[in-house]
Parts: C-alpha cells; structure tokens; sequence
C-alpha cells in the first residue's frame, strides 16, 4: 500500500457503502471498520522509520504548470494525528453501528464518516498546500453533512449551517493566506517550506499571511470569538460529536498551528495573538462549561477550553510547551472521544442526558460506568492516567512561559478545576447514588456501544502506567517536527513533590468543591444571561439576518421577473466594466484607417443601418421581420465579398427560414400596440446606442491587436496535404476543429429533441 492509496481508499470505499449495506446491514460497521484498522497496521509499521527522523515522501503531478501537484510527506507530527484519525475513525464506524441501529440513513451516515476520515487524513499527510486546501475544505463539507445528518430537524440544519459559514470563512481566509505564503516563498510544498529558514517571517507580507493563516486556523478549531459554533454542533448524532468535535476535526487548527510553527512561529506578532486567543478560549470555555446540564454541552465547552490550552501552548514556541501540547492532544483525544460515545451510550439507553435526570447508572451499566470513570479520572488529571502526565507538563510550561506567566498559571488553575468539576460531572455523577427515574429503563449497552469508549479509557491507564510506549516512538517525533529540529522526549508519572505536584492537588480539590457548589454556580449563571445581551453568537444571527435581508432586497431589485430589465441590467454592466477599463488605459477613442473601403462596402453598410432603423421604428410587425431580413442578407453578401461563399449560403438558408418562421409566427399575434412609456423608449434607444458604440470600439481596438502570428497560412497549407480537402472551411471544421462542431451538433441534437419533446407533450394533452 502507499501513501496515496491510504488517502483516498476511505474515498473509494464510501462509493461502496450502499451496495454493502444491501448485504451486510446491522454488520455493516464493523465491517467498514476494518479499513481504519488497516490504515493503523499500515502506518503503525513505519513508526520505526519515522522515531529515527526519517520523512516518507511521494509526489504526483497534477497541475505542472502552476506548481501544483498530489504530493504527501508523513513525520513524526502526521503519523500522531493518523493513528488518532484513523484509530478513533474505527471506533466510532463500530459505535455508529450501534448506536444508529435501524435508522433508515445509516447507510448515508457510514458515507460521510468515511469521506470526512479520508478528508482529514488527507489534510494531515498533504505536503502541497493547495491539495492541504482542498482536503481542509473537504473536512468541512462532509461536516456539514453530518452535522445536519438529522436534517428534518430546523435546528440541526441551523447547526449544520453555522458551522459551515464560519469556518468555510475562515476557510477563504487560509486560501489566501497560503497565496501569499507561495507568493513569498515561491514554492507550493511545505517540506521545502521548513527547510528555509525564517525567510518569511522577514518578508513584508509576514503579518497578513500569518492574520490570514491564523484566521483560517482558529475558525476551525473553535477559538474565540468563533468558539460559539461548537456547542450548537452537538445537534449532531454523537458519533459525530465524538468523533469530529472531540478527536479530530477541531484539531485541524491546532495542526496547522503546529506544522507551520518553524515557518511563522518564534514572532512577538505569533507569540501574543496565538497565546492570547488561546487563553482567553481557554478561560472563557471552562467558565460557559459550569452552568451546562446536558451531557454532550458539557463536553463541548470543556473540548472549547481544552482546544485553547493547545493553542495557547503552540503560541509559547518553547520545547517544553510543545511537548505538554503534543502530549495533551493525544491525552484528549483518548478522554474526550470515551466521554463522548459514553454520553451517547446513556442516552441511548436512558433515552435523556440531563445531568439532573441521572444517577445510579452503575448498577445498570457497568462497563459503561468503568469507561466513564476512567476517561473522567484522566480528564482531571489524577494518578496514574497519561491525564496526571499531561497535567504536570501543563504546568510545568505554564510556569515556564516566557510572558505573564502568573497571569497564565491562574487562568490555567481555574481552566483546570473546572476540568475537574465537568469530569466529575459527567462520568461520575450518573453512576452514583440512587437510581432516577428515565423516560427508558436504563441497562448496559450492547457491545458496539461500550466497546469505543472502554478502549479509549484504558488507553489513558495503559500509556499513564508505561508512557516510554509513546515517549520515543510518537511524542519525540511529533514534537521534533513542530521544532524542525530533532528532540528527545522522557515521560515519567512520577516527579517527586514539587510545585506543579501542588498545583495538581490545589485544582483537584478546587474542581471538586466546584462539583459540589455546581447547583449554586448554575443558578448564579442564569442571572448572569440578562446582562449578557452581546454575545459571539447574537452577534452572528444579526450577521446573517442581515445578509438575508441584503440579499432579499437586491433580490428584489435584481430579479424583477421582466427579460428586458435582465438584458439591461447586463447590458448596462457590461458597459460600465469595459468603459472603466478602456477609459484608464487611454483606449477609449481607437485609430480609424478609412484606405482601401470601397463604394459596394460602404453602400451594404449603409443598407444595413438604415434596414436596423426601420426595423426599430416600424408600426407593422411584419414590416419589422422584412427589415431584420434585409439586415440578415446583406451580412450574407459581405461573407461573399470577403471569399466565404459558404458562409454566404449558410446566412442565405437561415435567414431565410428564421424569415419565414417569424413570419409564420407573427401573423397570429394580435395588433401591434405601444406597451412601453416614451421615456421607457427614450432610455431604451440610450442604452442601445451607447451598446452598440462600446462594440464597435471592442471591434475597432480587437482588429489592430495580434499577440500571435496568423493561422490561417497554417490551415491553408496543410488542408489539402493533412485533411484531404479543397475547401479550408470545412476541413477546419470537420478535422482540426472537430471536438467543437461534435459539440455544436450535439447541441442541436438536444434542442431538437427538446422541440421534439414539447411537440408529443401537447398531442397527449389533447
């Protein structure tokens, strides 16, 4: 298998999916599953070459003569992201098996879950960065698919909607930025893009690329003010939430973060934007995750906290924060994917998941329970879960961070106990106590649906309990490529007593006397929403109110229903476009050269005005038709002049049929009668002369501009040699211009059977 197989097998086989589910049905997700799983093996076998500091490349032309092409580079930072994508990816096609049993679009579901994997593998390996584009805007279409998978439903297209406007904006946004990337760097590949050494952050336009980079990065990661989208994403099945809003999708921002760390990182202007808007998402997340009671919200706020506690890290650019940031994304991914499918399993089966609805799940469903614990103990960062690891090197960065390190160290305390506090929260509450009544009788989940969630956790004791099983083979390399340099990572769970040890115990049992007061703190918040009018997310309904209303009134303005208006409001554009750009170039009036006209030349010109003249003034529709006639023949006689005799017969037979046609036509239509107001005429007659000038401008300037020399010796030498035909026209036609008269004939064809069509359709009708 090769790199580029991997990328788009999930492509290949979501083309499969519906004829398989017509086989396979209630096994068709664990069946889908083994092609993640192949990935893993596949990926996971090159993970000797990649902790050596190997890079696997491959390359495949697509547009050569732009730069552009189908290449993919993994290292160590990719092949993390792989084994989270692709490891995570065959959970979820298992739980989805699960979890949407017996809903009538299931199949679809395995479709967009299959391209939105593919999607994200393909953002993660790209070395291009238009292929790294596309794929990027791929994860958000297939997101929006999925998002909006119930979409009967007004608010889970609302959600799908939102997520899609902000962060296909953003998307934009990086398209160009990455255009001004190559337009300063000269190259389209990032792996020639690490190796130059600070080049751009010298440059002039280093400050709108890295606005617009960043721009594109935060929007899909979900970093304030754009965090709001998130949350209401959780109108999405919980697959989907567990899946794209925990583990992978919104974790693309904080790969682009990292993989271009060593071309526009280690600025003051990097350093302060990437780690403010990642405190303050940070901050402000934990603070809007306390007051939530629905199992998926609270997770979502929390994920909002935790993507920032990334970015704020990659903004550090200190080895040692890149470490903690590679480490917690991994720890998250394991944690939050678990909680995730865990809150799916309980409403699953409880059928509600309001935190105030549920307790003593534990006797009903313990393996879920056992899942949800563990996943929660490595959420709050206790021993000996990689979460305690994670946490310690948070700190330790924190107090290591080369700006207002107090002030970041108590954001992080707080951010932190309030981790503790939702963790709690979430995997521990509805276990414990006395059994609540559910609107279903709850019971353990089958095993599609505890099975994800329990891996997930065990992972986090796994690797807490022997972390060198990653310190070498993924943390090392991962963090050695955000650095462009090679470094050497030790994971220990035991540092011995010392102050970020203190830290962990303070937000402990701060985070657990935040769970106990969680009551008060909901209530405190409610007050809080009527002081709150201004929010990212008002601010975002008053934005698209606004652009629908714009749109409603250009629509009516624009789309009046009338053909003349259309025709005019075209003509008039047209106008104004190239009168503005003739007019700055000095080439408004052309150079005449009246040599050579002769008197027959100027007599059909003359014929032709005045037969348009009377075509325009006539009374008589009939009248009218013959001017347009005379105006059709006397085109046919400049053809003969100028040696196209079959030119010539050809306007001959159509404008004698489009004569006879419109004669035939006209002659059943009543009375002619002035419809339109003299000044409606008077503006007409305007804009028509002006037209028409414009053209004959066009045409005058076209005639005296050649950029290259003329075919038409060409095809008079080689017609008789090549084609085998006296007559140039039809060999052009017929042989080197063959593709656009098939194309000319099947458009006739078409029209044809369309009159054809119409002709049938009315004898049914009688």
């Amino acid at each position: 298998m090769e790199i580029i197989t991997a990328v788009f097998s999930g492509f290949a086989l979501a083309l499969i999916v519906p004829l398989l589910y017509q086989f396979s049905r209630k096994w068709t997700g664990w069946i889908l599953a083994l092609l993640p799983l192949t990935l893993v093996i596949y990926f996971v076998s090159h993970i000797s070459q990649i902790s050596q500091g190997e890079v696997i490349k491959v390359s495949y032309n697509w547009i050569p003569s732009l730069g552009i092409s189908l290449s993919f580079f993994i290292d160590g930072l990719s092949m993390l992201f792989i084994l989270i994508i692709a490891g995570i990816g065959a959970l979820v096609m298992i739980y989805g098996n699960g979890y949407l049993s017996g809903h009538r679009n299931i199949s679809r579901f395995y479709v967009y879950i299959l391209i939105f994997m593919a999607s994200m593998i393909g953002v993660v390996v790209s070395d291009n960065l238009i292929t790294l584009f596309i794929f990027w805007e791929l994860t958000s279409i297939s997101s929006y698919l999925l998002i909006g998978f119930d979409h009967e439903h007004e608010k889970s297209r609302a959600a799908a909607l939102q997520a899609l406007l902000i962060t296909g904006g953003g998307g934009l946004a990086l398209l160009a930025g990455l255009i001004l990337l190559w337009h300063t760097s000269g190259s389209w590949q990032l792996s020639e893009l690490l190796v130059q050494d600070g080049a751009v952050r010298e440059h002039a336009l280093y400050v709108p690329i890295l606005l617009l980079i960043l721009l594109g990065a935060f929007t899909k990661s979900a970093q304030v003010p754009f965090h709001f989208w998130l949350p209401a994403a959780m109108q999405a099945p919980t697959p989907v939430s567990a899946y794209l809003h925990s583990a992978t999708m919104v974790k693309a921002g904080v790969y682009l973060l990292a993989r271009l760390n060593p071309i526009l990182g280690d600025t003051d202007e990097w350093h302060y934007i990437v780690t403010l808007a990642g405190a303050l998402t940070m901050f402000i997340g934990g603070l809007l995750a306390l007051p939530q009671t629905d199992l998926k919200r609270l997770l979502a706020y929390s994920t909002v906290s935790a993507l920032g506690t990334m970015v704020m890290l990659l903004g550090f650019s200190t080895t040692l924060a890149t470490k903690a940031a590679i480490v917690f994304l991994l720890v998250h991914a394991l944690y939050k994917g678990s909680l995730f499918m865990m809150a799916g399993a309980v409403d699953h089966e409880t059928g509600t998941r309001d935190v105030h609805s549920l307790s003593g799940l534990i006797k009903y469903m313990p393996i879920t329970a056992v899942a949800a614990a563990l996943a929660a103990f490595s959420m709050s960062g206790f021993p000996p879960l990689l979460g305690f690891i994670s946490k310690e090197l948070l700190y330790e960065a924190k107090i290591q961070a080369p700006n207002a390190a107090l002030i970041i160290i108590i954001i992080g305390v707080v951010a932190n106990m309030i981790n503790v506090a939702v963790a709690a929260t979430v995997g521990i509450r509805p276990f414990i106590g006395d059994k609540s009544i559910t609107p279903k009788q709850g019971h353990e989940a089958s095993v599609a649906l505890w099975l994800g969630p329990l891996m997930l956790a065990s992972a986090g004791l796994i690797l807490g309990l022997f972390p060198n099983l990653i310190a070498d083979s993924l943390i090392s390399p991962a963090v050695s490529a955000v650095h462009a340099e090679i470094t050497t990572i030790k994971l220990k769970l035991w540092h011995g007593i010392n102050p970020v040890l203190m830290l962990s115990v303070f937000t402990a049992i701060s985070g657990i006397g935040l769970f106990l007061k969680r009551h008060a703190i909901r209530r405190f918040a409610a007050r809080l929403k009527f002081i709150l009018p201004v929010t990212p997310t008002r601010l975002y309904e008053k934005g698209l109110n606004s652009m629908l209303g714009l749109a409603r009134v250009q629509t009516r303005l624009l789309q009046s229903g009338y053909l003349r208006n259309y025709i005019l409001l075209v003509i008039c554009t047209a106008m104004a476009l190239l009168g503005y750009k003739l007019l700055i170039n000095d080439k408004l009036i052309p150079s005449l050269n009246f040599t050579g006209i002769r008197f027959y030349e100027i007599g059909i010109a003359v014929l032709i005005l005045l037969a348009t003249l009377m075509a325009v003034r006539s009374r008589s529709r009939l009248g009218a038709v013959a001017a347009l006639g005379v105006v059709g023949f006397s085109i046919a006689l400049i053809y003969v002049f100028y040696g196209a005799p079959d030119l010539a017969m050809t306007q001959l037979l159509v404008e004698t049929l489009t004569v006879l046609l419109f004669v035939l036509i006209l002659y059943r239509l009543p009375r002619y009668t002035k419809l339109s107001k003299t000044t409606n005429r008077v503006r007409d007659a305007f804009i028509a002369l002006a037209a028409g000038g414009m053209m004959t401008i066009l045409v005058l300037l076209a005639v005296n501009v050649q950029y290259h020399p003329s075919i038409s010796g060409f095809f008079a030498e080689k017609s008789l040699i090549q084609a085998h035909g006296r007559n140039i026209v039809n060999v052009i036609l017929v042989d080197f211009r063959a593709m656009d008269t098939l194309g000319e004939i099947t458009v006739l064809t078409v029209a044809a059977l369309g009159v054809y069509a119409l002709l049938k359709l009315k004898k049914l009708k009688k």
